[in-house]
C-alpha cells in the first residue's frame, strides 16, 4: 500500500521569494525581527519574528524541531532529500504540500499577490521536480486577478501541480460566489481539485484562520454553502477539499443544512441523498484524535483522508496521525480496506495522482 500524507506544509525560507525581480522585487517580503530577548505583548517566542510584505506584518513562526518532529532543512525545503528520508523514517511515500504564508490574509493589492504567488510556485514547484515524484504541490492563485489566476493554473498543472489551494472566505466572499467561477471552470478542465484549506482570506480574520482560534470556521461555511447554491452541479467533474479541520463537523453543518431545506423549501431546493459526499465529489481530512467509526457513519468512506499537518505544530499537527489509521485497523476500529482508502486510494482519486 502507497501511503499519501494529504496534508503537509513548507515554512516559506527567503529563497521563495528570489523570483521576484524587476517591478514585483518592491512586494518582496523582509524578515524582520525584534531586539533579542524582546518578545510581543501575549506571544509566545515563537511568534518573535514577522514577515513584512507590501506596508504589512506577517508572522512568520520560529519551529521546535522536537515539537515539529522536522528540521529547518525538510520544513523550508532547504534539502529536499532530508526531508524524503523524514518520509521514509515514517512510513509514507509522498506528501501533498501547502502553503503556510498564504493561510491568513496577505495584501489587498492585485500585482502584489501575483509577485508572490508567482515566486512562491517557482520555488516548491522546483522543489518538488527533484523528488522523483515524492512530493506534490497545491498551486496558490492570486484570486485578486481572476484572469491571471486562470493563467496560473495552467503553468502550475504544467508544473507539477495536483490542486488549487482555496482558503474559505476570500475578501468577503465565500466559496460559492461566482467570482470565483472562472477558476473553478479552469481546475476542471485542468483535472485539479479545489483544496479548501483552513485559514481566512479576510483582512479582519480575528484569528478564526489559525493559531488558537478555531480555524476550521471557514471550512464548515465553504462545505455548507456549496451544498446550499448547488456549485458542484455546475462543476460536475471538479472535486472539492475540506483540508486541516477535522471531520466532526460534519454531522453539525449536515444538520443546518437538513433544517435549511425543511424550513426554506420555498426559497431552497439541493440534494441532501445518502450519496451526498459522492456526488458532490466531496472530499475530507480526518483528525488522528477523532472518532473515525462515528465519521463513517455519514457514507464518507470514499471520501476520507489524513494529513499530518508535517512543519507545524498547531492543534491540527498530528506527526504520528498516519500510524494512527494503522492502529484504527489493527485494533479493529476500521477494516484493512478502509484503512487503505484512508490512506491511498481516497487521496489519489482526489489529488489525481
Amino acid at each position: 500500500m502507497s501511503v499519501i500524507d494529504a496534508d503537509t506544509h513548507i515554512d516559506e525560507p527567503e529563497e521563495a521569494w528570489q523570483f521576484m525581480e524587476g517591478e514585483a522585487a518592491r512586494f518582496r517580503p523582509v524578515t524582520i525581527s525584534p531586539p533579542e530577548g524582546v518578545v510581543p505583548g501575549g506571544m509566545d517566542a515563537s511568534a518573535s519574528r514577522w514577515w513584512l510584505v507590501d506596508g504589512r506584518l506577517r508572522q512568520r513562526m520560529i519551529r521546535d524541531d522536537d515539537l515539529t518532529g522536522t528540521t529547518l532543512n525538510s520544513r523550508e525545503l532547504l534539502d529536499v532529500g532530508e526531508r524524503l528520508r523524514h518520509m521514509d523514517e515514517r512510513g509514507v511515500d509522498m506528501h501533498v504540500i501547502y502553503p503556510t504564508f498564504f493561510l491568513s490574509y496577505v495584501t489587498g493589492n492585485p500585482a502584489a499577490e501575483r509577485a508572490l504567488t508567482e515566486s512562491w510556485g517557482r520555488y516548491v514547484a522546483g522543489k518538488c521536480a527533484a523528488s522523483n515524484g515524492r512530493l506534490r504541490w497545491v498551486a496558490v492563485p492570486p484570486l485578486l486577478d481572476i484572469d491571471a489566476s486562470v493563467a496560473y493554473l495552467r503553468w502550475a498543472k504544467e508544473n507539477g501541480a495536483v490542486g488549487v489551494f482555496k482558503r474559505g472566505l476570500e475578501h468577503g466572499r465565500r466559496v460559492s460566489d461566482p467570482y470565483f467561477f472562472p477558476v473553478y471552470e479552469e481546475a476542471q478542465a485542468l483535472d485539479l481539485p479545489i483544496c479548501v484549506h483552513t485559514g481566512s482570506g479576510n483582512p479582519t480574520e480575528a484569528r478564526l484562520g489559525h493559531g488558537d482560534g478555531l480555524g476550521g470556521v471557514p471550512i464548515m461555511d465553504a462545505f455548507h454553502a456549496l451544498v446550499l447554491y448547488q456549485v458542484p452541479d455546475k462543476f460536475p467533474k471538479l472535486r472539492f477539499g475540506f483540508i486541516e479541520a477535522g471531520s466532526t463537523w460534519i454531522p453539525y453543518v449536515l444538520d443546518r443544512l437538513t433544517a435549511e431545506k425543511q424550513r426554506r423549501s420555498w426559497i431552497r431546493s439541493f440534494d441532501m441523498g445518502a450519496d451526498l459526499f459522492r456526488n458532490n465529489r466531496f472530499f475530507v481530512a480526518v483528525d488522528a484524535v477523532e472518532d473515525i467509526s462515528y465519521v463513517l457513519r455519514f457514507g464518507t468512506e470514499d471520501s476520507l483522508m489524513m494529513g499530518t499537518d508535517y512543519s507545524h505544530f498547531d492543534t491540527s499537527a498530528e506527526p504520528d496521525a498516519i500510524d494512527a489509521v494503522r492502529r484504527w485497523a489493527a485494533e479493529g476500529r476500521i477494516e484493512e480496506r478502509v484503512a487503505q482508502k484512508i490512506l491511498e486510494d481516497n487521496p489519489k482519486a482526489f489529488y489525481g495522482i
